[in-house]
């Protein structure tokens, strides 16, 4: 089969486009004939060597695929094989095949193009699980978002309504403004025209965000950590901006909030109960039109270093796809 493959840490236009051997199912797994996978900012990090993981080479990155079920390992009976699914294999996604263990592996209603489904899983589950476990975010509070016209930044004021907050979308351009608030947005905020410690001071009268999904990092981060409510929770999602802050403790316990690490990936395998919940609360949104998928262009898999290099030049509005 092709699949991008990474042979040593490094630039991501190094990794290679190349036929492997196909994946070979065993006991508790499937193989899933991929139809689309999505591409995340933390897959350009990987294979950089710069993310918290660091798996042994070759491998192929990609954690979230959409497809149909080639094969079943032994023990697996609640599905079945031409399936139609989405999948997180962690690995192995940017290829025609992947092998997944069975309970990272949920059906994709047939109303769900693969392109969308493929692109609905990190995304959306991370800001999912940020604001339900981690923020506990209620109706009534405000929730700022950073980033907001990017994959999980788009996700995050989509089902920040849904859960009833007023939702400020914070974004480097006119163009992203838009598209936050085509998605729900409550209140806008362009940081490369305005102060945005003065701009979130503004917008929430002086009280302070209860809730910011901070994806950005550098000082997108420290002036959101300037600008919490009394017993907020200020969400580390990721640091697209390419700087990781360092926070001053102080300023934590002399407002009053905490500090929440969001780690979707180790949510799913430290409670893969809580992740299928999730998953069909998710997918149930979906179907019934609450939360949508943006996908900004789909590329073939033999174009997914050019997917990655856009997704990590913050040049993309919603989600890249690459197709095999």
């Amino acid at each position: 089969m092709k699949a991008i493959v990474c042979e040593a840490f490094g630039p991501v236009d190094e990794l290679q486009y190349k036929d492997i051997a196909d994946p070979v199912v065993k006991a508790g797994h499937v193989v899933v004939n991929i139809e689309a996978a999505g591409v995340n900012f933390p897959d350009g990090l990987l294979v950089q060597g710069l993310y918290q993981m660091q798996p042994p080479f070759p491998f192929i990155p990609g954690n979230e695929v959409a497809g149909t079920i080639a094969e079943l390992g032994e023990g697996v009976n609640h599905l079945k094989v031409g399936q139609r699914v989405i999948a997180l294999p962690l690995l192995g996604g940017y290829a025609e095949k992947a092998l997944v263990p069975a309970t990272h592996v949920m059906p994709l209603p047939d109303s769900i193009p693969a392109n969308e489904g493929a692109a609905l899983v990190t995304a959306h589950a991370t800001a999912h699980h940020a604001l339900k476990q981690r923020a506990k975010l209620q109706p009534g509070e405000t929730l700022v978002v950073t980033g907001a016209a990017g994959g999980t930044g788009l996700a995050a004021v989509q089902i920040g309504k849904i859960m009833g907050a007023k939702v400020i979308a914070v974004c480097s351009t006119e163009e992203k403004l838009a598209l936050a608030k085509a998605n729900g947005a409550d209140v806008l905020i362009n940081y490369t025209e305005n102060d945005l410690k003065d701009a979130l001071k503004e917008a929430t009268g002086g009280k302070g965000a209860d809730v910011v999904y901070e994806c950005v990092g550098g000082d997108t981060f420290h002036a959101c950590s300037r600008s919490m409510a009394w017993e907020g929770r200020l969400l580390v999602v990721g640091f697209a901006g390419g700087e990781i802050p360092k926070f001053p403790v102080n300023l934590s316990l002399v407002k009053g909030y905490s500090v929440v690490g969001v780690f979707w990936g180790s949510f799913t395998q430290h409670d893969p109960k809580g992740f299928a919940a999730n998953m069909q609360e998710l997918l149930g949104w979906y179907v019934q039109g609450k939360v949508k998928v943006v996908v900004d262009e789909a590329l073939p898999l033999s174009r997914a270093t050019e997917a990655m290099e856009k997704v990590m030049n913050r040049q993309v509005k919603g989600k890249m796809v690459v197709t095999p």
